[in-house]
């Protein structure tokens, strides 16, 4: 009985652990892309691209360039779900592997994985950062059932659609302003992955769910009732404002 119970309580154990890894790989994950991105804006704005650009162009450096072209193949995200394809052939056949790859890119399941990693890194955040744990919605919803407009926009905008929108001004100005404006090629290799993620952000609730856009009536209703003490999050803006606020 006593091994019994030290084998059980190992597995719940080792399932906390792989948890906790799983959440805290994903803020790293998303950390870093801010990082990146800040941080490519910034030496673009301060005119330090431009002298490493010059330099490396002086200097034909054959080798950097190479290293870039194939991270930016990496970027794309084929070679990431060699892994996956590997295990499903191992397991049941490499033409089985490859017709289940085609089938879930189909399906969008990379664009619903995308949204799913903002999910984790934002409640995962606040929680870390105010306390608070409680449990939360997956976001699975707006995929199994029809959501209204103004019920997406109450989940998903602080935890994904601004998010989205202060990625996507980043991309709009280094763009404009970095290395690669006058290079269009090199800014689709260097930002693809990017813009995957901001488009399935902002726009993958609609994308599943395109029947929210039809309660325009229960949008408008609840952007422009008024809050109170007694009045909940769901029925009015400010109240649902309001809730957001509190830590």
């Amino acid at each position: 009985i006593s091994s019994t119970l030290v084998h059980h309580n190992f597995l719940i154990i080792f399932s906390w652990v792989l948890l906790y890894l799983n959440f805290d790989d994903t803020q790293m994950v998303v950390t870093i892309l801010y990082i990146f991105l800040h941080g490519r804006l910034y030496l673009s704005l301060s005119g330090l691209e431009n002298l490493l650009v010059k330099y490396a162009h002086d200097r034909v450096v054959d080798p950097l360039k190479a290293t870039l072209a194939s991270q930016s193949l990496v970027q794309i995200g084929l070679l990431m779900a060699l892994p996956m394809v590997m295990e499903i052939g191992l397991e049941r056949g490499f033409r089985t592997a490859l017709s289940d790859i085609i089938i879930m890119q189909l399906q969008l399941c990379s664009v619903f994985f995308t949204f799913s990693l903002s999910t984790k890194t934002h409640y995962f955040g606040c929680t870390v950062l105010h306390g608070g744990a409680k449990y939360r919605a997956t976001g699975r919803g707006f995929v199994v059932r029809h959501e209204k407009f103004a019920e997406n926009y109450r989940f998903y905008s602080r935890s994904h659609f601004v998010k989205g929108l202060e990625l996507m001004i980043l991309l709009l100005v280094y763009g404009s302003y970095g290395s690669t404006s006058s290079d269009p090629n090199a800014y689709v290799l260097l930002s693809f992955s990017m813009w995957f993620l901001v488009v399935s952000w902002m726009f993958s609730p609609f994308l599943f769910n395109p029947s929210g856009f039809e309660s325009q009536k229960n949008w408008t209703k609840w952007i422009s009732s008024r809050g109170g003490i007694e009045v909940p999050g769901d029925k009015s803006w400010e109240s649902w404002w309001e809730e957001e606020q509190e830590h």
